[in-house]
This record gives C-alpha cells, sequence and structure tokens, in this order.
C-alpha cells in the first residue's frame, strides 16, 4: 500500500490541517498520565515546523458525543505540546466557530494551532459533508497522522480529503511499514500471538493470520473457548458457548492449512477476581469447578517461548493473561521479556493492552515497533481496509 506522504508533496509555506491521535489518558485532576500519543505525532510537526508551514493540529478526546463537556477538552494536550515542542501551541476554544476559523486565518508560518476536540460535532462522527467542508476550509493541505482513528470514517479522517491533498504524515507510514510488511512479506518463520478475552474480537484476526502465518499461539480469555470446544469443562472462566463451533472450525483450518496453533497446556487459575485471590497451577484440562482462569501456566510459558526463539518476524495483538494484577501478569511478562531478546527478528506490538503491557514491563524500547492504533491495528491485521488510509493520495 504505497500513500503519498509529507514528503512527497511541497509543503513549503502552506497552511497545512493535520490529523492526529491526542486521544490520551487523563487522571482526575486532567493531567495526562500516558503521553505517547503526542510524542507520536511530533516527527510530522517538525517537519512541517521545518518547511516554515502554519500548522492546525485537530483530534479526539475520549467519547463526549457531539456535545462540549469539558472534561474532554484538548487544554492538556495543547500545553503538553508546548513542553515538549519548546514552543508556544495556540488553543482554540471551538473546532469549526468563530475562534477556530479566526486563530487559523491569523496564523502565521511556523506557528501552531490546536482545535477543540473534534467529537465535540456529532457531524465529525457521521462524516457529514458541511462539517469537512468547514474544516477543510481552513487549509490548503491534509495530513493525516492519526493512525489510532484511521479505521473510523469520520470527518476529520476521511471527509477533508474530498477538499484537500491528503497525505500521510511519518506516524501512519511508519505503521504501514511495519504492519504491512509483516503481513505481505515478512521474513520466516512468521509467527504470530494472539490474546485478549473473546475469541469472537478476533475471529477475522485469526482467520486472516491462518492463511500467512507459520504458527498461531492462542492465550489470554479466549483459550478457554478453545479448551471447552474440546470437551474439557473450564470452571467458571471465561467462554463463549456460541462460539464452540467455530473454535472447532478454526482448530481444522490450522490442520489442513499446515499452520501450528497453540494452545496452552496448562493455566492458571483463580478463586476470585481481585488481585490477591488464592491461585495454583492445573493442567489444561483439569480446571475444577469453581475456580478460573488468568493466566497461562510455566510450562505453557516454557513451550511458547522455546518456540518464539525460532521466529524471524512476530506479531502479538492481546495480553496472554489478566496482567492487571500482578500475579496472573507473568505469562504477558514472559512474552514480553522473550521477544524483547530476539536479536534479529523483527517484534511488532499490535497496540491496545498488549502495548500498554509492554510499557508496564518497560520493554518498549526492545521492540521494533508498537503500534499506536488497538482497533486499527487489528483491522489492518484482519485484511480490511482502513478509510483513514484509503482516502489519500497513492504514490
Amino acid at each position: 500500500m504505497s500513500k503519498k506522504t509529507v514528503k512527497d508533496i511541497d509543503l513549503k509555506g502552506k497552511k497545512v490541517l493535520v490529523r492526529c491521535d491526542f486521544n490520551v489518558p487523563l487522571d482526575e485532576n486532567r493531567n495526562i498520565t500516558d503521553n505517547t500519543r503526542i510524542v507520536a505525532a511530533l516527527p510530522t510537526i517538525k517537519y512541517l515546523l521545518e518547511n516554515n508551514c502554519s500548522i492546525i493540529l485537530c483530534s479526539h478526546l475520549g467519547r463526549p458525543k457531539g456535545e462540549f463537556k469539558p472534561e474532554f477538552s484538548l487544554v492538556p494536550v495543547a500545553k503538553e505540546l508546548s513542553r515538549l515542542l519548546d514552543k508556544d501551541v495556540i488553543m482554540a476554544k471551538d473546532v469549526i466557530g468563530e475562534d477556530a476559523k479566526t486563530k487559523a486565518a491569523n496564523l502565521k508560518e511556523g506557528e501552531i494551532l490546536l482545535l477543540e476536540n473534534v467529537r465535540f460535532h456529532r457531524e465529525e462522527t457521521d462524516n457529514d459533508p458541511e462539517f469537512s467542508k468547514e474544516l477543510a476550509s481552513m487549509a490548503e493541505v491534509y495530513v493525516n497522522d492519526a493512525f489510532g482513528a484511521a479505521h473510523r470514517a469520520h470527518s476529520s479522517t476521511v471527509g477533508v480529503a474530498s477538499y484537500l491533498p491528503a497525505v500521510s504524515g511519518f506516524l501512519i507510514e511508519k505503521e504501514l511499514k511495519f504492519l504491512g510488511e509483516a503481513l505481505d512479506n515478512p521474513v520466516r518463520p512468521f509467527m504470530a500471538i494472539l490474546g485478549g478475552a473473546k475469541v469472537s474480537d478476533k475471529i477475522g484476526v485469526i482467520d486472516s493470520l491462518l492463511e500467512k502465518v507459520d504458527t498461531l499461539m492462542i492465550g489470554g480469555g479466549m483459550a478457554y473457548t478453545f479448551f471447552k470446544a474440546q470437551g474439557y469443562g473450564v470452571g467458571n472462566s471465561i467462554c463463549e458457548e456460541d462460539k464452540l463451533d467455530l473454535a472447532k472450525d478454526l482448530m481444522q483450518k490450522a490442520k489442513d492449512r499446515g499452520v501450528k496453533l497453540m494452545l496452552p497446556v496448562d493455566t492458571k487459575i483463580g478463586k476470585e477476581f481481585k488481585p490477591d485471590t488464592e491461585s495454583k497451577t492445573v493442567a489444561w484440562t483439569e480446571i475444577p469447578e469453581g475456580w478460573e482462569g488468568f493466566d497461562i501456566g510455566e510450562k505453557t510459558i516454557e513451550m511458547y517461548s522455546e518456540e518464539l526463539r525460532k521466529a524471524k518476524t512476530v506479531v502479538w495483538n492481546g495480553p496472554v493473561g489478566l496482567f492487571e494484577f500482578d500475579q496472573f501478569a507473568i505469562g504477558t511478562n514472559s512474552i514480553a521479556k522473550v521477544m524483547s531478546e530476539l536479536v534479529d527478528a523483527t517484534t511488532i506490538i499490535g497496540g491496545g493492552d498488549s502495548a500498554a503491557a509492554v510499557r508496564k514491563a518497560g520493554l518498549q524500547d526492545k521492540m521494533t515497533h508498537i503500534s499506536t492504533g488497538g482497533g486499527a491495528s487489528l483491522e489492518f491485521l484482519e485484511g480490511k481496509k482502513l478509510p483513514g488510509i484509503e482516502c489519500l493520495q497513492d504514490k
């Protein structure tokens, strides 16, 4: 997928609208607790500054559902950007209102304006043509650098591209490079690890990856649906009773395609859903009633680690256990550690909870690429077309 980037278009002195993903977590005092997504936007912003552009940034934050809600204001983002760039970022009070329009019109070369939360307008998520037109009217070029929102056909991710020349920023370019190459031209052995709670969330991804990988390892809550599909009890573990036939089909599909599908051979179980619950490790075929599976066991960790050490390309999406509780984070942390030690392999973390787990373990710098888009990377792995990428100009 070869899309034009900011380097393929004349930007000198232009007014540029940039869609970023500043959907960052805030604490109760509205302080940013993780600025990863803001930092990820800096290379594109700095490149535009070097080209003497006037920069208009826009993003969503949270789910204000089309209403102005102060708790979802982007003011903390403007402050953090000012600090990171060591440069004043002008904050607009609205998105396409008088304040934004006036500030955009008066914006000089080398200045940065941040519009208020685009989702304060319901028209944004409706991809309303009039709203898109108003947004586009403030600039001469559109740059999409919000991979985390690229799977949404909204005004600021797709609509504005109907009115302005549209290219990608460096973040989207990087995402397409690593995720695209892993799927289209992987160095083998190519392995994938899929975790998370439900098989239903990952059906498309499992199906798509079974066409491409040499080994697929399953962990997390969805493993118990596979156990149940083979006729074993899973106690109180999370299990999708209506997906048992599907789990059987996927196991058969792996067999037919010659893919090594690996399931846990033991599991760490707990009595209750709480951090300090009583726990023990049992074989996957022996989960007692009244107990719930929360992590992969030691034998599975050993088995998966041994397999991973042979890999040349690894994609990981979804933790393999309840990593929020320390005693059930061992599997996830172990997988992260093994991946961090793969010297000559490409290691890709598919955003969301797996990215959070890698950061929590302090291993983010040891991975080849950590995707900034949970839902977007999942849909990309599934082989779906992302509207926010499709609308950009081809090279």
